[in-house]
């Protein structure tokens, strides 16, 4: 079913001046030279190290606990380094490019496609990531020259905070401007005129965050998420496939939308991926108390995941929990890492993104029936399979679609900085990072020069009979 964009609201007018503030300040200066977007993508860096501490902080007060660890590899270190290279790049990316001119190169006529900025990008950004998926973004944006205001999650109130109080000393805000959600700012965001809109989140709310940039016919990108399979085949070896899966499933507590979702396991080898996922988990973290284990975001994720657990076991799924002691804490809102066995496809652990550190596992015994399973559902954001074999690889990339894929390890494709992030079908449209992230958020401009001698004029009515002959010898 389609959905109805959101009944028009009172669009807030600090949201209203911030934008004509930014579009005011584009129109002034409509193309930021490659110093400008260097000094921009610098100041990002900045601000993370210069604030680092405080926002790891600042996160773990949102989640209610969340491993400072894991807040510095995967938000400020992964964002430091994509600014990085972006910052090496953006004077080759801002490059015109010369195009072959058809049919009457020969009369001194060009063809150029200048990238420019589009004017100011828009960005809603979902609390599990705060800093990675925006200032993540924010290297894109600035890179193509733009300029940007966020809208953070309603989970990330002390995050939001920090950087409100401090953002001003690195950007001004015709550049750059933060919003928190105070109830209903998001639905207002999202039917501003922006020139570009970034989403990501929920596929839910994606329809309608689309829906509403529709009638300003606002182009969108869509960050979705979704159920992102693993499949472990014969020739790989299970405990590298284990230590691999385990680490990014455990990973901010299993709440990544790239995370694997599920795991397709030879018949014969289950019971083997069990015994290795508890020893590894055991050794990682010992209990359910360590420091490492994050948090998951409030109470409403956390009793959605532990009902779907109890209800899936209902049904006849074998729970197994990969520490010793509680299975889960609700009053630290942590959840042991846990393997389903047998889980039916009727359970919502298998129906719908988990989004916590739980793993089914399916037994397989064909290739072709994992993929037919996979196909019948929605395209996932990210797809593992897990081979040395060549050939087997290259089927399963062939016959499964998704957003992107790592090979033999779970995640990192997203790490890759010169390479373009997005999903694809039910889990979003659209990519950004690296040079892609640039084209994104750029109008590549056909620019066509006339030469001072137009062949056009040997065209002009009424057609004579040089133009006859020149048609002919055009079109044969």
């Amino acid at each position: 079913m389609l959905a109805s964009p959101p009944a028009a609201v009172t669009i807030p007018e600090s949201l209203v001046q911030a934008l004509e503030l930014q579009r005011r300040a584009y129109h002034a200066d409509p193309v930021p030279s490659a110093a400008q977007r260097k000094k921009d993508l610098e100041q990002i860096i900045r601000f993370l190290k210069d604030n680092r501490d405080d926002i790891a902080a600042a996160i773990s007060q949102d989640y209610g606990h969340r491993s400072k660890h894991e807040t510095l590899f995967a938000e400020i270190f992964s964002v430091i380094d994509m600014a990085k290279d972006a910052k090496s790049k953006v004077r080759r990316w801002m490059r015109p490019q010369q195009r072959h001119v058809d049919p009457m190169n020969f009369l001194g006529a060009s063809n150029t496609v200048v990238p420019q900025p589009l004017g100011v990008v828009g960005a809603i950004v979902p609390w599990n990531f705060p800093i990675n998926l925006s200032f993540g973004a924010l290297v894109s944006v600035f890179a193509a020259g733009n300029r940007a205001m966020v809208k953070m999650s309603e989970n990330s109130r002390h995050l939001t905070r920090l950087i409100q109080s401090r953002i001003g000393q690195y950007f001004p805000p015709e550049k750059l401007v933060f919003f928190e959600e105070t109830g209903g700012v998001g639905v207002a965001f999202s039917q501003l005129k922006f020139d570009h809109l970034l989403f990501t989140g929920s596929g839910q709310t994606g329809r309608a965050v689309m829906a509403s940039a529709a009638a300003n016919l606002v182009p969108v990108t869509l960050e979705l998420g979704g159920k992102s399979p693993a499949v472990v085949c014969d020739d790989f070896p299970l405990a590298k496939a284990v230590e691999r899966i385990m680490f990014v499933k455990c990973f901010n507590g299993g709440q990544i939308c790239t995370t694997v979702d599920y795991t397709y396991v030879p018949r014969a080898k289950v019971q083997a991926f069990v015994d290795e996922a508890r020893r590894v988990v055991k050794a990682r973290f010992g209990s359910l108390a360590s420091p490492d284990l994050t948090s998951i975001i409030d109470d409403k994720s956390f009793a959605r995941i532990t009902q779907a657990m109890e209800a899936a076991e209902a049904k006849g799924a074998t729970l197994v929990p990969l520490l010793d002691g509680p299975r889960w804490d609700a009053a630290t809102r942590k959840i042991a890492p846990h393997i389903v066995l047998n889980a039916p496809p009727s359970t919502e652990l298998r129906c719908r993104e988990i989004f916590g550190p739980v793993l089914p596992l399916i037994p397989y015994d064909s290739l072709t029936a994992v993929v037919d399973e996979i196909n019948a559902g929605d395209r996932p954001l990210a797809f593992y399979p897990f081979s040395y074999d060549q050939r087997t690889t290259r089927m399963l990339i062939d016959h499964v679609m998704s957003g992107g894929v790592s090979v033999n390890d779970a995640l990192f494709h997203v790490a890759q900085h010169d390479m373009p992030f997005g999903g694809v079908g039910e889990s979003g449209m659209g990519h950004y990072h690296g040079r892609e992230g640039f084209i994104t958020f750029s109008k590549l401009r056909p620019i066509f020069h006339q030469a001072r001698f137009s062949a056009a004029s040997l065209m002009y009515p009424p057609y004579k009979t040089f133009a006859t002959k020149y048609l002919d010898w055009l079109t044969k």
